[in-house]
């Protein structure tokens, strides 16, 4: 299984049950989604990053996402992508706009120690 998950609406909620996720929020004509997916893909294929964090990615401009759309109506309000969001037991902990491997780690770590 790659590490970072194409999420669809089939899929996403049993992601989101993990004990920790990463969620992508992304669209499928986003160049800045690309490219964060593209860092993301890249650092996640070094061993030893995040193990015990699940990683995935959901374009909200795929069909089927409804059920996704209406159990979380805070994304209605996301203008800017990629957005982020960090769960931990299925509860979104940590949110933020943009990309780059730095800003995730350092919120993972906080989201890690409850900050």
């Amino acid at each position: 299984m790659a590490r970072l998950e194409l999420l669809d609406a089939t899929t996403w909620e049993g992601f989101l049950k993990a004990p920790r996720a990463f969620l992508m929020l992304g669209k499928s004509d986003c160049p800045a989604c690309q490219r964060w997916t593209e860092e993301l893909t890249a650092y996640l294929a070094e061993p030893g990053h995040w193990p015990d964090v699940r990683f995935g990615k959901l374009l909200l401009d795929r069909p089927g996402l409804i059920g996704f759309k209406k159990a979380h109506p805070w994304v209605a309000g996301v203008t800017d992508l990629p957005y982020n969001v960090i769960f931990v037991d299925g509860q979104p902990v940590k949110q933020y706009a943009g990309g780059g491997v730095d800003r995730m780690q350092t919120r993972l770590e906080r989201a890690a120690s409850g900050a």
